[in-house]
């Protein structure tokens, strides 16, 4: 006699959330509760000039297989497309310079390529090979980020390379940022050798060939509805979960007003959210675990989205802004020429706000952050074409801040989540803040809660 299939709920309908569901259809019945009025999380789209837009990412790495793998299941595989223009350029010392190739994450590996660039002054060149006969011990313990390399390499490195590229991906800043969690790459090599260049050389190894990202067309916020119909979940928008408690036969969610509690009972569940509310929810049946979680900060950013008249000011595909330029932009991407699919007569352009502690730039109404941008845009390229419409976008506590020894952080969660029966943890908090990172992480907390195949024990204590 086959058995039922258990009943699962995903609590949030970001990208790890819908990945989950998607990973257990056919295997379960599976609620999706989002308190948001529509899915994706950080992963959707809307007009700007009568143009579709992404809100958010707007790529996914190729060459870490699991956001194309989605888009995939999801019937969107034969859309993706890979962006049109590639070069990307970073503002140094006034002027716009090419990115340097042979990095990992602004770590430098080819010396002659970071020397073209002349992204560094003639000081700050000449500072970084002495890494290569520098003594001192292996990496083998969590360090930040920022505190490695400037011991190995020098200050400028840190200030003009790698907190611009850091900052790109988290919005935190490199002396903060732990290296066993933002850069795991180079984790294996440093325990190897003493030289950081020679670690990112073999962190590196051979390029793979072809497109390293990924997009679709109309923008990548077309994923997480396709994500949500191919997995036949049930979805319920508006929907917050309150509490979260252990029952002899699995998991009730409390739903609804505290004057009105409405319950969902699930033989498991999947807390797909950020670190505070998955806190909230875990502080009775997991305090050790709602702990951690409470000590992983957030930063907080804006995106504004600029339509003007006339073709992409520039070139590229887009330009990185170091803090130590003194602008409040700190990226700016040509999203019509990145990806070459917006009409000729107009130019469409991100540009992106908030550093990691920085969020009173934030606080500026939405008027004054285009006019900042625009005044910025005018600074680095000169006169850009009139404004046709624009967008801003706040993601409040938007990305994780790793911080040195979330690694170890992590493993305690999820061990206290563990011995839980029926219970997981995922999304941009744990193993990575990229697409394909919180894809991976909702599969992942799918296959944990399906391990116990609806079995609990009777003790709930």
């Amino acid at each position: 006699m086959t058995a039922p299939l258990p009943n699962v709920v995903v609590v949030g309908g970001g990208l790890a959330g819908l990945a989950a569901a998607l990973e257990l259809r056919g295997r379960a019945h599976v609620t999706v509760l989002e308190s948001g009025s529509r899915l994706g999380g950080k992963v959707r789209v809307s007009d700007v000039g009568g143009l579709p837009v992404d809100e958010g990412a707007d790529a996914m790495l190729r060459r870490v297989p699991h956001g194309v793998r989605l888009a995939q299941d999801a019937g969107l595989g034969d859309e993706l497309v890979s962006p049109a223009a590639g070069q990307a350029f970073l503002l140094s010392r006034g002027e716009l310079r090419p990115l340097p190739s042979g990095t990992v994450m602004g770590v430098p590996a080819d010396l002659a390529a970071l020397a073209r660039s002349e992204v560094l002054s003639a000081a700050g060149l000449a500072r970084v090979p002495l890494d290569l006969v520098r003594p001192g011990p292996a990496t083998v313990e969590d360090v930040s980020v920022g505190e490695l390399v400037a011991r190995r390499l020098g200050r400028e490195v840190v200030e003009r390379l790698v907190d611009p590229l850091l900052g790109g991906v988290y919005a935190g800043r490199a002396d903060l940022l732990s290296l066993q969690a933002t850069l795991p790459q180079l984790v294996e090599p440093l325990a190897r050798n003493r030289s950081l260049v020679l670690a990112a050389r073999d962190a590196r190894g051979t390029p793979s060939p072809g497109p390293v990202f990924a997009g679709l067309p109309g923008g990548l916020g077309r994923l997480p509805q396709a994500v949500a119909v191919a997995s036949g979940a049930q979805v319920r928008l508006r929907t917050t979960v309150r509490a979260l408690i252990r029952t002899p036969d699995g998991w009730r969610l409390v739903i609804g007003s505290a004057a009105e509690p409405a319950y969902v009972d699930a033989d498991a569940v999947v807390l797909a959210v950020p670190a505070a509310p998955a806190a909230r929810l875990l502080r009775d049946v997991a305090p050790h675990a709602a702990a951690d979680l409470g000590g992983i900060d957030y930063a907080s950013v804006a995106i504004v989205t600029l339509v003007l008249a006339g073709p992409p000011p520039g070139e590229g595909s887009g330009y990185l802004v170091p803090a130590v330029e003194g602008l409040t932009t700190k990226a700016v991407t040509f999203t019509s020429r990145k990806w070459g699919a917006y009409p000729g007569d107009v130019t469409v352009l991100r540009a992106s706000i908030g550093r990691y502690g920085e969020e009173v730039d934030l606080q500026r109404d939405d008027a004054e952050l285009v006019e900042l941008v625009l005044e910025e845009l005018a600074l680095v390229l000169g006169p850009v074409g009139p404004l046709v419409d624009s967008r801003v976008v706040r993601w409040g506590g938007g990305l994780p801040q790793y911080a040195v020894g979330h690694l170890d952080r992590v493993l305690r969660i999820r061990a206290a989540v563990g011995q839980l029966p029926g219970l997981a943890v995922a999304g941009a908090a744990y193993d990575g803040v990229g697409v394909p990172a919180v894809i991976r992480s909702g599969r992942e907390a799918a296959a944990a809660v399906l391990l116990h195949n609806g079995g609990h024990d009777r003790d709930t204590r």
